[in-house]
């Protein structure tokens, strides 16, 4: 945390608790948050990212949080990953206490939560707690950025996503760019007492083979009846221009290159930029073919080139191991987007 932030934090705090939003780094992107026990401060964020009412938002918690305030009910497996990840890049979904208003949870009778290792994250938390008569304070808080599309690494993306909002005080806490760069791993433990095991709704910087290291078995690929999580639909993650995959074979072929209409320029991300023939209406641009740095890098450097005037971003598709799942899983919501 940067040395003078305390006066901005108290400030931010404030705001939460007078019903107002307030954007704040985490390790994994940048939140927009608001009271999570105000429902009019929660449709607040739904207003301002365009984001449809019954998509749920998690619950941000500071350390020392009593979760039996927020869950009803906490099983075993909770508190074994809470152990083991937390603070981290992990959400919970635990049966919703009842005090706790259904906004945050799109209606449903579950709740997301999760808590964040970033300190500027931690330290508005535990701020905001010391104001709330309860002593727990928790932030409703998805990615600060418009509903389905490119998530914010930096506090710039969000000044940038939401001047209104900016111009009217809200306030962007600084906290650097995000150590991880996607969002959280969610795994579902509402229906543990109906006994349905862990189940993965969305993968990330945590796999699915760490979590199964610490319960002993690998969570389930949701059913029809797993509640609905934060960043799950079909088509998300994507940046203003039009997104596509391409295979290492189209591009070996050179398939790719012969489809760049007379007149575009297109971006083409590949693993070996300095290995591509030059080629007309093509800027080649390297990404790392490490899948964390991947991670890191992906959401700052679509933002970059979303604003160069290409027509069109290409992708190299991603290995298929389970150590690129989570990039997969944003990569493809985000071409989703654009049928191809």
């Amino acid at each position: 945390m940067q040395q003078g932030q305390e006066q901005e934090i108290l400030r931010a705090a404030t705001r939460l608790l007078h019903g107002e939003l307030v954007a704040f780094p985490t390790e994994t992107v940048y939140g927009l948050g608001a009271d999570a026990e105000n429902p009019q401060a929660v449709a607040k964020i739904y207003q301002a990212k365009g984001r449809p009412s019954n998509h749920p938002v998690i619950v941000h918690v500071a350390p020392d949080a009593d979760l039996s305030y927020w869950a009803r009910d906490i099983p075993e497996e909770a508190r074994q990953l809470i152990k083991a990840f937390w603070p981290g890049p992990l959400t919970l979904i635990l049966p919703r206490a009842s005090h706790i208003p259904d906004a945050v949870s799109g209606g449903q009778s579950s709740v997301g939560i999760r808590c964040p290792s970033h300190p500027v994250a931690q330290a508005l938390l535990r701020q905001f707690a010391r104001l709330k008569p309860s002593g727990q304070g928790g932030v409703a808080a998805p990615s600060a950025n418009k509903f389905g599309q490119v998530s914010p690494t930096l506090a710039e993306h969000v000044i940038s996503e939401f001047p209104e909002e900016v111009a009217k005080g809200m306030p962007v806490l600084q906290g650097g760019a995000a150590n991880i760069g996607i969002e959280s791993t969610i795994v579902d433990l509402s229906r543990i007492g109906q006994g349905v095991g862990a189940v993965l709704l969305r993968p990330g910087h945590i796999s699915a083979s760490q979590i199964g290291q610490v319960l002993g078995y690998t969570p389930q690929l949701p059913d029809s009846h797993a509640p609905r999580a934060s960043g799950t639909l079909k088509a998300h993650y994507a940046p203003r221009t039009p997104l596509m995959l391409f295979s290492s074979q189209e591009l070996a072929e050179g398939k790719l290159q012969h489809r760049v209409p007379a007149g575009q320029k297109w971006a083409v991300c590949v693993f070996d930029a300095g290995q591509q023939p030059h080629t007309e209406g093509i800027d080649w641009f390297e990404v790392s073919n490490e899948p964390v740095q991947y991670a890191h890098d992906l959401y700052a450097f679509l933002r970059r080139v979303d604003q160069l005037g290409y027509q069109r971003i290409c992708i190299q598709s991603l290995p298929e191991d389970h150590r690129w799942e989570a990039v997969n899983d944003r990569l493809q919501r985000a071409a989703a987007a654009f049928p191809r």
